[in-house]
């Protein structure tokens, strides 16, 4: 019996059903082939399409968004003053960006053609289709021009519903945006229907049964929400979303957060003493980070002691007398208790610090649980808000509880971190699923033997840091240089900066 219709809750139930191929996108009835109408868009667009046509017309949706870096559209966000409800401003945000004429009419035609996109018919909005084709596609378009025209006025009808829903659950609150996204989901449900009998949760399913996924429900009773859907079929405009949303909404962002949304990802490297800070800042690198290797080892400990929280603070000292963007490495916070890292953190914001990383490992080699290192990120930004905060979590780097990473990274997200950082992940397909369900900008640490800087960008991360690295080039580099010369030997001299090159690195 065909005919049936299934809702599914749970967060398990409602991902096994989006990666499921046998489910496909219902298209709500009334759809025409020719002809600019409603009915030609739901057609045409690779939000109601499976299999190879909408491989082919989300392609055309990302080559589309590729053209704006969401930093350019979060400028545009903010600068955006134009009167209208939210529904348009959204639209003529996106339209202007993306280079469209009279981005105001296309906003107003987009609005239009919203109320029936999902379903139903209407006159206005089939002539409102009309319009935006009229205005979008070249003089004599043919088939395939059509189908690109098509995939952008349905990338702005998504992001007139969504985005639009974010931004006005998101306005006149301070709630980081993977608490709003995870409580008030702009998109609440889903609807497949069965291409053929599957079975999905238990459940049996028949070829053309509907499947109702209440991502509402499923979101609000998980850790780690679907607030973007799921593999296969992630929002490609998710950073452009968020981007919109900070703008519109005059969430600030300070010069270092803006460097995690730029085009290439920020490229961190680590210095350990105010010399190599101040000598990569020189080589054109916007921001640093510190080790605490590097920290640790100068003070004769251990890494990860917990133990250099002077140390550290008097580095952010020295680095904060001039003008250069920095982030510190913090361990856990030298403490568990919130407060006392809250005030360590303030503390740091003092010294001129952009930002701080701090870890979900201990001393012992164990993971705090992710209540308490979310209860630290809370009080950080309850203390000092315009301080990044990047939370690392330890599951890859000490090869424990790697099942837990995602739900780790969202417990973070919705605590309140900017960032979030997961050491010693090189894999690949882990990488970009977690990209795929992050808010906020993904950090991972760069390891010579795992992928490129160009293959993790492509990935989707947002940040690479260079972690110890350096330190440990540089007095790998000493040893030999010294050895060499026990041995008769000349020490490589290529790229040794010059006795009076250092000295004016004090200045």
């Amino acid at each position: 019996m065909t005919g049936g219709v299934h809702e599914i809750h749970d967060h398990a139930g409602v991902s096994a059903a989006l990666a499921d191929p046998a489910l496909v996108p219902q298209r709500p009835a009334g759809e025409g082939a020719v002809g600019a109408s409603v009915g030609w868009l739901r057609a045409t667009v690779a939000r109601f399409a499976s299999g190879e046509a909408h491989l082919r017309w989300r392609a055309l949706v990302t080559a589309e968004l590729a053209r704006v870096e969401p930093a350019e559209l979060l400028r545009a966000a903010t600068a955006e003053e134009g009167a209208g409800e939210t529904r348009v401003r959204v639209v003529r945000v996106l339209a202007r960006a993306l280079g469209m004429p009279d981005p105001q009419a296309v906003a107003e035609d987009v609005v239009a053609v919203a109320g029936s996109y999902f379903g139903g018919q209407d006159r206005a909005a089939d002539e409102a289709v009309g319009r935006l084709v009229d205005r979008l596609a070249p003089a004599g378009a043919g088939e395939a021009e059509l189908e690109a025209v098509a995939n952008r006025v349905g990338l702005l009808v998504q992001a007139c519903e969504a985005t639009a829903a974010l931004v006005e659950a998101a306005a006149g609150g301070d709630a980081p945006l993977a608490r709003v996204l995870r409580d008030t989901p702009p998109v609440r449900t889903m609807r497949r229907v069965a291409a053929r009998a599957t079975r999905v949760a238990g459940r049996e399913i028949a070829e053309g049964d509907v499947v109702l996924l209440d991502l509402a429900t499923a979101n609000r009773a998980h850790p780690a929400p679907l607030t973007f859907g799921g593999p296969p079929r992630v929002c490609p405009g998710r950073a452009h979303a968020l981007a919109l949303t900070h703008g519109l909404t005059r969430r600030p962002m300070t010069a270092f957060a803006r460097l995690h949304h730029l085009r290439a990802p920020l490229l961190l490297p680590n210095a350990w003493d105010h010399a190599s800070a101040a000598a990569l800042a020189a080589r054109g690198f916007a921001a640093v980070g510190t080790t605490s290797l590097g920290v640790a080892a100068a003070a004769g400990v251990p890494d990860g002691a917990g133990v250099t929280a002077e140390e550290t603070l008097a580095l952010a000292r020295r680095l904060g007398r001039g003008s250069l963007l920095f982030t510190v490495d913090v361990e856990g916070g030298f403490s568990d208790d919130p407060g006392e890292v809250a005030e360590l953190a303030r503390r740091l914001r003092e010294a001129g610090a952009a930002g701080i990383n701090i870890e979900d490992g201990r001393p012992d080699g164990t993971l705090a649980p992710p209540a308490s290192h979310a209860a630290k990120i809370a009080a950080v930004k309850a203390a000092v808000p315009e301080l990044f905060v990047n939370a690392r979590t330890d599951t890859h780097w000490l090869g424990r509880q790697r099942a837990e990473t995602a739900t780790r990274l969202a417990v973070y997200e919705q605590a309140g971190a900017d960032g979030v950082f997961v050491p010693g992940l090189v894999d690949r397909d882990t990488i970009a699923a977690l990209t795929s369900l992050l808010v906020t900008p993904l950090n991972v640490l760069y390891a010579p033997t795992g992928p490129s800087v160009a293959e993790l960008a492509a990935l989707g991360v947002r940040r690479i840091s260079l972690g110890s690295l350096l330190y440990r080039t540089a007095l790998g580099a000493a040893v030999d240089a010294a050895t060499a010369v026990r041995d008769g030997r000349r020490p490589a001299g290529s790229g040794v900066p010059s006795y009076a090159e250092v000295r004016r690195l004090g200045r």
